[in-house]
């Protein structure tokens, strides 16, 4: 058992698409991402777990396998999502422009270098553009050469922050000429983990949403370091959405300070942070109470990145591919 762990060098895609109000289109991605092109079983991927939410109409469905067939994996799965999902009817209130919105690959294992990832990202890319020859990608990350424009950049550039509905004749993709109004865009690339973590505070005041959202964000002064965080209303309630980047101490201005909020992990001997969802909790509860407001819970969309490594192993050496349907929504 231990020789079979130390084979596999696991990397995951955390598949974003525009659908969570049907669960049986939901769980048909999921499943299709267990299967090969030629209909054979893909018996070392993993679906570790599948995250919907109604009011987004997003779901996020975490796909792994060893980094050399991950590809396969995720091609399947996006086709699959490119035919269920018709952006031209979607609704919900997250930002998003593709029925595969995103496409993110991350290193699990430590020998898995963010290169590889970004190799397995741009051949995810060119699959899909000869599988299914209308849809449309933009590279971020480490699949966007020679750049490496982060995500955030690349979504400000296409205006997916701001927009409801997509006008084809204003974006020019990576890959794609003529952006289709059914499959809309995705953003395809590879970077170091990125968690997501969401925090419920107990009001309706999308204003004082935004407000602590701004406060906690990486890119503000007194924030904290690879945190990107929005704000919707959600449930009645509003929800303080993160992306929970990890770090290294040649992007942090004060690594001493954050050290002691944050966990790391290596890839390729080299150290990363990202703040724990504990800290990111406590700093927004902080905030609302300031306001006289209560949080109400938090939830991981999926992992961190040591227990997403750890499942992928047990579930693949196990042979679940269905993994998902043994966990529930992880709260805090």
């Amino acid at each position: 058992m231990a020789s079979s762990r130390l084979c596999l060098r696991l990397a995951v895609c955390l598949l974003n698409v525009s659908e969570a109000r049907q669960r049986d289109i939901v769980e048909r991605i999921a499943k299709a991402a267990l299967w090969d092109k030629a209909g054979q079983k893909q018996t070392q991927t993993t679906v570790l777990n599948i995250f919907s939410d109604y009011d987004y109409n997003r779901s996020v469905l975490t796909l792994a396998a060893p980094v050399e067939t991950l590809g396969n994996s995720v091609v399947t799965a996006c086709t699959e999502a490119y035919d269920l999902i018709d952006m031209e009817h979607h609704d919900g209130i997250h930002p998003c422009l593709g029925s595969v919105d995103l496409v993110p690959i991350y290193p699990l294992s430590e020998s898995v270098s963010l290169e590889e990832c970004g190799r397995v990202a741009r051949d995810i890319a060119e699959k899909l553009s000869q599988d299914v020859p209308d849809c449309s990608i933009f590279y971020f990350g480490y699949a966007d050469q020679p750049l490496k424009r982060n995500l955030v950049q690349r979504r400000k550039e296409v205006n997916w922050y701001k927009r409801t509905s997509l006008n084809v004749n204003e974006i020019k993709p990576d890959v794609g000429a003529v952006i289709s109004l059914r499959y809309g865009l995705t953003g395809i690339g590879a970077s170091p983990y990125v968690m997501n973590c969401n925090v419920t505070i107990d009001t309706q005041d999308l204003t004082l949403g935004q407000q602590i959202a701004n406060a906690v964000r990486g890119a503000n002064v007194g924030g904290l370091c690879g945190v990107q965080a929005m704000a919707f209303p959600h449930e009645g309630t509003v929800e303080i959405a993160c992306n929970v980047e990890s770090f290294t101490d040649e992007t942090s201005s004060s690594l001493a300070a954050e050290r002691k909020e944050c966990i790391s992990y290596f890839i390729q001997g080299k150290e990363y942070l990202y703040f724990s969802p504990r800290s990111i909790e406590r700093q927004i509860k902080k905030l609302a109470t300031s306001h006289e407001v209560a949080t109400i819970g938090t939830a991981l969309v999926g992992f961190t990145p040591q227990l997403c490594k750890s499942l992928a192993e047990q579930a693949i050496l196990k042979g679940c591919g269905e993994f998902w349907k043994t966990r529930q929504t992880i709260t805090m």
